[in-house]
């Protein structure tokens, strides 16, 4: 609310006199945050109790993976009829063709471990805690895309340490990141297909990203969905004419030959998305 001091003329008894008056206006939302402002409005309604779930962090993560992983799945059941979509595919003579059964046995490794572990851990933090207070005012959509960026930013720092750390040293390989490098042939699936102590560090490097930057609950629903589906276009296996390292090369993007060459290498190309800090520490690969 702001205060301001309304000046005005007034009469009394044949004389003119000045009053003032102070008067309470609310702000006046900016135009982006208008656009959202509906929307924010529409997810907060009657729904405050499902946001603020124990079981939401995990359970979304897991249906949202799956499901952006559909098409992906559809396109390897046709890769052997569709010579576009094989043209598509990155060195589809080297690696073997994906199966559904390959996909079906990917599925429930996942599942096993997102019920065995990152269920009962995500609860576990909810309950620990304090129970946020939802705001009541949407992000502008400047505000919203500058933290979804500077939240990505900061995720890519913070996984290329992570990630050159656990091929840096025996143990951590052996234990916690060479889970991830037994899929054969690479699918979009596979990119949570990772030991349970993995899968936590990743959600945790995800959450620390949006509790430093200080996102506004949109905010970090958008950069957890887009982390998502980057991170699926990174393992899918294909060089896709609608990647977002192709449609916006100036952005420093990998994209999914970037990651691919990770995996068939087992070294070098440790950033999940940007090549910049690749490039720093000379662990690019062409």
């Amino acid at each position: 609310m702001t205060l301001i001091k309304v000046n005005f003329i007034t009469t009394d008894t044949g004389l003119y006199r000045r009053c003032s008056e102070a008067v309470m206006i609310a702000p006046t939302p900016a135009h982006g945050q208008c656009l959202l402002q509906g929307l924010w409005d529409f997810v907060r309604a009657g729904q405050e109790e499902i946001l603020l779930s124990y079981y939401l962090p995990a359970c979304s993560a897991f249906i949202t993976h799956v499901l952006l992983c559909v098409p992906f799945f559809i396109m390897d059941l046709l890769l052997c009829v569709s010579p576009q979509i094989r043209s598509w595919r990155i060195a589809p003579d080297s690696a073997p063709v994906p199966s559904a059964r390959c996909w079906m046995e990917c599925l429930g490794r996942l599942a096993l471990r997102y019920l065995t572990v990152v269920l009962p851990a995500t609860v576990l933090l909810k309950c620990a805690l304090k129970t946020p207070v939802l705001p009541e005012r949407a992000p502008s959509c400047y505000q919203l895309w500058v933290e979804v960026l500077a939240c990505f930013l900061l995720f890519d720092a913070l996984f290329f340490a992570w990630h050159f750390s656990m091929h840096r040293f025996p143990w951590l390989y052996r234990h916690v990141h060479r889970e991830h490098h037994k899929n054969k042939a690479l699918i979009a699936l596979a990119a949570q297909d990772a030991s349970g102590a993995e899968l936590l560090s990743l959600l945790f490097l995800a959450l620390i990203s949006t509790w430093l930057v200080g996102c506004h609950p949109l905010s970090e629903a958008l950069f957890h969905l887009l982390n998502s589906w980057l991170a699926i276009e990174d393992h899918c296996g294909y060089n896709l004419p609608w990647g977002l390292h192709r449609l916006f090369p100036s952005f420093g993007l990998g994209g999914a030959p970037f990651h691919q060459l990770h995996h068939t290498k087992l070294s070098g190309n440790y950033a999940p998305y940007f090549t910049h800090w690749d490039l720093l520490f000379r662990t690019y690969r062409e």
